[in-house]
C-alpha cells in the first residue's frame, strides 16, 4: 500500500510510471485528489484508492462521474462531497463551515455542468438561490463562470 499525496504534475507523471510496475493488487491512496486520467477502484472521500493494474478513464467526466459514483452530479451530489471535503479540512468547531460548503458546491456543480456532467440542462433552483446569495450579501460573482 502506498499513500501518494503529491499534486506536482512533474512528480505525478514519473510516479505513475513506476506504479505500472508495482506488483498486482498494490493500493495506492490519494487524499482529495484522483491518480489524473485513472478510474478509482474505490473512495471514501476524501480518501481514494486505486489498485494496480491502473484503470485509464477515457476522459474527466468518466473520472469524475466514477470518483462521486454517479450517472451525473446534482445540486445534492455536490453538497454531500462539499460537505465531506469542508468537514475533512476544517476543525469540529469551525463557524463559516456552511460558508465553505456552499462555495465548494457551486464549484462542484458548475465544473459539472461545464464538463456536461450535470443532471440536467437547467441550473436547478437551489444553486441559482446561493448563486444569487453569495451576489448580494458577500459579493462573490460565480455567474461569470457559467458563462466561460
Amino acid at each position: 500500500m502506498i499513500l501518494f499525496w503529491f499534486t506536482d504534475e512533474n512528480i505525478i507523471n514519473k510516479m505513475i510510471k513506476k506504479f505500472e510496475n508495482l506488483k498486482e493488487g498494490t493500493k495506492i491512496i490519494t487524499i482529495w485528489g484522483p491518480l489524473p486520467e485513472y478510474l478509482p477502484d474505490k473512495v471514501n472521500f476524501p480518501y481514494i484508492i486505486n489498485k494496480i493494474p491502473l484503470k485509464k478513464a477515457q476522459n474527466m467526466q468518466e473520472q469524475l462521474l466514477s470518483i462521486f459514483g454517479v450517472k451525473c452530479v446534482d445540486f445534492i451530489t455536490a453538497w454531500e462531497f462539499a460537505e465531506r471535503y469542508t468537514k475533512s479540512i476544517g476543525s469540529p468547531e469551525i463557524k463559516n463551515d456552511r460558508f465553505l460548503t456552499i462555495i465548494q458546491t457551486l464549484v462542484i456543480w458548475i465544473n459539472a455542468k461545464k464538463l456536461g456532467v450535470a443532471c440536467g440542462e437547467e441550473i436547478p433552483e437551489s444553486i441559482q438561490t446561493y448563486i444569487n446569495i453569495m451576489k448580494m450579501h458577500f459579493d462573490i460573482d460565480f455567474e461569470y463562470l457559467l458563462k466561460e
